[in-house]
């Protein structure tokens, strides 16, 4: 039996559907009874993921756990306190349900972290890679890396196998977000200032990541280790408008503003980390995850976006 946490997520319901077509026993937790989780998944109704939450039900004949629940990036956060709003669920809600697991006597525990463990920004030539030294900058990824570091030390004191996986953004059908609005932007064939970005920046589509999670949870030389996950190949902000419009049968008209200027307004209007995220580079390499588990991704970025942009305009007609 495989728990998934996080089942009714993006990433979680994805994954759920993989091993079930894989043959898989599969389980997930559920806020409510009337959750939309696929047939032949068994549900646990338990509450929020805190420091004081019960998985015994829950973790009973599991024999590994992919741990994709989490309090997510949440842009422009007004909080008091984010970081220990993060925490409360993404470090203690996350060791919490680890030492259960390892008590009951799970074998190996998958953790979904992030890319921003890293940091926000790569040097250029120089993508980041799974075992340099980690520089979270934000209360989102500092709670994730605070995870990572206390379940090492679960690890080093259990039986339980430990594998963690940092992806990037992650985009496929139904993605939300800042992806959705691009997608939005480019159905409507809107002017946009963004034509002379030469960034590079790296993706993961959902089934490549869903591919890997399913790697890490057999392959006996992932354990204790920590992988960086994309499709392979990086594209520059413009790129990416560029080949989401050709994926939706759109033209995309982009104007070649320079990218300082895009930083000047983003700073100005309080939005200096969009214009970061759009005119920056963020590159990660996968070397490691390729050579140790023999893994490439299954699905190019072109037929990532493909699938990405038909779920969309079939939602929208």
């Amino acid at each position: 039996m495989i728990l998934v946490t996080g089942g009714t997520g993006f990433v979680g319901s994805a994954l759920l559907n993989r091993l079930l077509r894989d043959g898989y026993e599969t389980s997930t937790n559920v806020r409510s009874s009337v959750s939309n989780i696929p047939v032949g998944v068994q549900s646990h109704l338990i509450g929020g993921m805190t420091a004081a939450t019960d998985w015994s039900a829950a973790l009973k004949g599991v024999q590994a756990v992919v741990h994709c629940a989490a309090r997510v990036h949440v842009m422009n956060d007004r909080s008091l306190d984010p970081l220990e709003i993060y925490r409360q669920v993404n470090v203690d809600g996350t060791l919490n349900l680890a030492r259960q697991a390892a008590q009951s006597g799970v074998r190996r525990f998958v953790f979904v972290s992030s890319i921003k463990v890293n940091g926000e920004v790569s040097r250029p030539s120089q993508p980041f890679t799974a075992d340099e030294v980690p520089d979270p900058l934000d209360p989102y990824g500092i709670s994730k890396l605070e995870a990572e570091l206390g379940l090492r030390e679960i690890e080093a004191k259990t039986d339980m196998e430990v594998v963690i996986v940092r992806p990037p953004l992650v985009f496929g059908p139904g993605v939300k977000a800042n992806f959705a609005s691009m997608m939005r932007w480019v159905a409507h064939e809107l002017p946009l200032p963004f034509g002379a970005i030469h960034n590079a920046r790296s993706m993961v589509s959902l089934d490549n990541l869903v591919d890997l999670l399913v790697t890490c949870l057999k392959h006996p030389a992932a354990k204790g280790h920590t992988f960086l996950v994309s499709d392979g190949e990086d594209l520059s902000t413009t790129e990416l408008l560029r080949r989401t419009a050709q994926a939706m049968g759109k033209k995309a008209i982009l104007l070649p503003v320079p990218t300082y200027f895009l930083e000047l307004c983003g700073a100005l209007l309080g939005k200096r980390a969009v214009a970061q995220r759009l005119c920056g580079s963020l590159q990660v390499d996968i070397k490691k995850t390729k050579d140790l588990l023999g893994w490439s991704p299954p699905v190019s970025v072109d037929e990532g976006l493909r699938q990405t942009a038909t779920h969309f305009l079939k939602m929208r007609s």
